[in-house]
């Protein structure tokens, strides 16, 4: 079948191309845009075989989607055992964070540039069974070709800009070609649904990635232990702290009347040492929880992994950190909302911002800059009721759309052989 004038057009120009792809990706190397060490995987030349087996190819452009996909990883862990999942990003930030968080056996790869070349190279190579891409990252030739050797083609948490949008209504016959292909779109809400289904794309329903993890999981005998130890005082957490935030929510905290315990979770458990001298050198009683986990101390320093759960049930209230100074951007406010804890947010929430505004839409949580931390946090505390209503309105929402979500990595799940 011949291709619609854009799409010839856009495979002719991007041929051109090619041969200066090296050159533009060591340029942006130079500029820390790139990881020098691994510019052969955006050529579509891997060191890695392709393992024997079924293979389930993810892709999302940088960390936000990134975020999203790790549930479905672990759905497909689970019930495709026998199944490879290769996971590619297009951002150095992205494959760090992946690093990480993808489950042993997971391959990461960065994603290949587009062009002719690349693209068959990329699918010559990895021969995905199944392609899953996530919101609206699209490229033309990697989608040309792999359906053209029978891989099917799932599009998640899809959805478009206006400006992305407007762009393909202008090239309707190349819109239709490319999103006709798809076996599964699963549209981001009803506006995106109805988006792509005007462009020639099948939607099948409504489910959003961010959503669909179970909740964070507690020992059972620490959290009864402590609820019992930590009665008749409120519990402030700070969750995933990282450098530059202790000192704020520690300032924070010694401005507050009727003043709570503190626990404080590092994103980085190391660090811990350092967050004791800091409220040691603040008058504060302070104790490192891998020292000593019967410490009932002012401050509790919860330098131990796997734990968020059991902080998340028994606080009164959460700081999601990472989200007070820059260049962070912020951590998963569902984790706490699933578990009917009250949230509080920094305004540096880039990473999550589609679900912190939802979250806000509901009136389930509140945002509060390091300038007026302290006031925000106290208002919080001196009205439980209210923190608690809050609560309850995020943690019914988070529910209706991790049914919708789960829904929907089924049907994605089902497409693989």
């Amino acid at each position: 079948m011949s291709l619609p004038l854009s799409l010839s057009v856009y495979r002719l120009a991007t041929a051109a191309l090619e041969p200066l792809a090296p050159l533009l990706l060591k340029r942006r190397a130079a500029r820390g845009k790139e990881d020098p060490a691994r510019l052969n995987e955006r050529l579509a030349r891997p060191a890695i075989p392709r393992p024997d087996g079924p293979l389930v190819w993810l892709h999302g452009a940088s960390v936000g989607e990134s975020l999203s996909i790790l549930p479905l990883v672990e759905r497909l862990r689970a019930e495709r055992p026998g199944a490879t999942l290769l996971v590619t990003s297009g951002t150095v930030t992205s494959a760090e964070l992946l690093a990480k968080r993808l489950p042993q056996g997971a391959i990461h790869q960065f994603a290949p540039v587009d062009t002719p070349g690349g693209a068959r190279r990329f699918i010559d190579h990895w021969r995905p069974d199944l392609a899953v891409f996530v919101e609206s990252e699209l490229w033309p030739n990697l989608l040309l070709e792999a359906k053209a050797v029978g891989t099917r083609l799932a599009l998640v948490s899809a959805k478009l800009s206006d400006k992305s949008f407007d762009g393909w209504r202008m090239r309707p016959f190349a819109a239709h070609r490319l999103f006709s292909g798809f076996d599964l779109i699963l549209a981001q809400d009803a506006r995106a649904a109805e988006r792509f289904t005007s462009l020639g794309g099948a939607v099948a329903g409504e489910a959003d990635l961010k959503f669909g993890a179970a909740p964070l999981p507690a020992d059972p005998a620490e959290l009864a232990r402590l609820k019992v130890a930590f009665a008749g005082r409120s519990l402030l957490l700070a969750a995933s702290t990282h450098t530059g935030e202790d000192e704020i929510v520690l300032d924070a905290f010694t401005s507050l009347p009727n003043r709570p315990r503190l626990v404080i979770v590092p994103r980085h458990v190391e660090r811990g040492p350092a967050i004791v001298e800091m409220a040691g050198g603040r008058g504060l009683s302070v104790s490192l929880r891998s020292i000593d986990p019967t410490a009932m101390s002012d401050v509790i320093v919860a330098d131990t992994l796997g734990e968020l759960g059991l902080w998340f049930r028994l606080a009164d209230l959460a700081l999601v950190a990472g989200s007070l100074v820059p260049g962070i951007g912020g951590h998963n406010p569902l984790e706490p909302a699933r578990l009917s804890c009250p949230i509080v947010s920094g305004p540096h929430v880039e990473n999550w911002l589609t679900a912190y505004a939802e979250l806000s839409a509901v009136d389930g949580m509140a945002l509060a800059d390091a300038s007026v931390l302290g006031l925000r946090l106290a208002a919080a505390l001196a009205d439980p009721a209210a923190g608690q209503a809050r609560a309850e309105r995020a943690a019914a929402f988070v529910e209706a759309r991790d049914v919708e979500a789960r829904a929907g990595l089924s049907r994605i799940i089902e497409l693989v052989p």
